[in-house]
C-alpha cells in the first residue's frame, strides 16, 4: 500500500484545511519544494499535491509552486485542483506530473474524464469526495445528490488508475480515517481506492494496509505528518507490509 504525503497549496504556501474550509487553513511552510524534498528524504516515492486555489477557481493558480515541487521531488507527483479541461491536463503532464486527479469534472462531465482516462491510461485518478455519502464538488463547496458509489461505478472499464475517496467530515481534523466507508467502496467497485481524510496516526495506516487485498491502493496523509503525530518513514514501512 502506497503512503502519499500531501502538500496542499494556497497562495504558494503549504497549508492544511479543516473539512475543506479555505477560511480554516493552517500554514505549515512557504517553500513547497523544500517540503517535497523532506518527504523524499523520509523515503516517500509518491507525493499528493493539491492546488486549493485552483479547486475553487476552476483553473490552476499555483503553477510555479507545482513546477518547483515536480523538479525537486525524485518520485511520482499526483496533482489535483481545478483541472477541468484537456489543455490543463496536457499542460500538467508536460510539466512532469505523473497522475492527474479530477473531481468536479468527474461529476459534471464524466465523458470528458473517461476520454482523458483512455488517452492517458493509468494516469487519471477520479476523486470521489463524500459528505454524508453524497459527492461534493467545487472544492467541496457544493454537495450533490449523487451517491459516492454511483459516481465511482461510472468509471469502471474506462482506464482510470484509481479512485481517491475523501470523507470531508474528517479531513484535516485528525479524527481517524473512515475505514468502513473506504473499504466498502473498494469492495463495490473494480477500481483501486486511495483513502484520504482524517489520518491521525500509525493505527490508521495499519488498518488500511490490512485491506490492501480488498482494493485499497494507498492512503494520503497531511496534518498528522506536519504536526508530528505520524512518522512518515514508519508509515511507509507499514504500508509496504500490507
Amino acid at each position: 500500500m502506497i503512503v502519499f504525503p500531501a502538500i496542499d497549496l494556497k497562495g504558494g504556501e503549504v497549508v492544511r484545511l479543516a473539512e475543506g474550509d479555505m477560511d480554516r487553513a493552517t500554514v505549515y511552510g512557504d517553500n513547497p519544494a523544500a517540503q517535497a524534498m523532506l518527504f523524499a528524504e523520509a523515503g516517500a516515492e509518491h507525493l499528493h499535491v493539491v492546488d486549493l486555489d485552483g479547486s475553487f477557481a476552476g483553473e490552476g493558480r499555483n503553477r510555479e509552486a507545482v513546477e518547483a515541487i515536480v523538479e525537486a521531488f525524485p518520485g511520482y507527483v499526483q496533482l489535483g485542483g481545478g483541472i477541468r479541461d484537456r489543455k490543463a491536463v496536457e499542460g500538467w503532464f508536460e510539466v512532469g506530473v505523473a497522475r492527474i486527479v479530477m473531481g468536479s469534472a468527474a461529476l459534471k462531465d464524466p465523458q470528458f474524464v473517461k476520454d482523458m482516462a483512455r488517452t492517458w491510461e493509468g494516469c487519471i485518478v477520479v476523486a470521489v469526495d463524500a459528505k454524508d455519502g453524497m459527492v461534493a464538488t467545487e472544492g467541496w463547496a457544493e454537495v450533490s445528490d449523487v451517491p459516492v458509489v454511483d459516481l465511482a461505478r461510472r468509471f469502471e472499464d474506462a482506464g482510470v488508475a484509481s479512485l481517491l475517496f475523501t470523507d470531508i467530515g474528517r479531513d484535516g481534523l485528525l479524527k481517524g480515517v473512515n475505514i468502513d466507508a473506504t473499504v466498502d467502496l473498494a469492495q463495490r467497485v473494480d477500481i483501486p481506492v486511495i483513502a484520504s481524510g482524517g489520518v491521525k496516526g500509525l493505527d490508521d495506516i495499519h488498518m488500511l494496509s490490512m485491506h490492501a487485498h480488498n482494493g485499497i491502493e494507498g492512503v494520503i496523509t497531511g496534518r498528522a505528518l506536519y504536526e508530528g503525530k505520524l512518522d512518515l518513514a514508519a508509515a511507509i514501512a507499514m504500508g509496504a507490509r500490507g
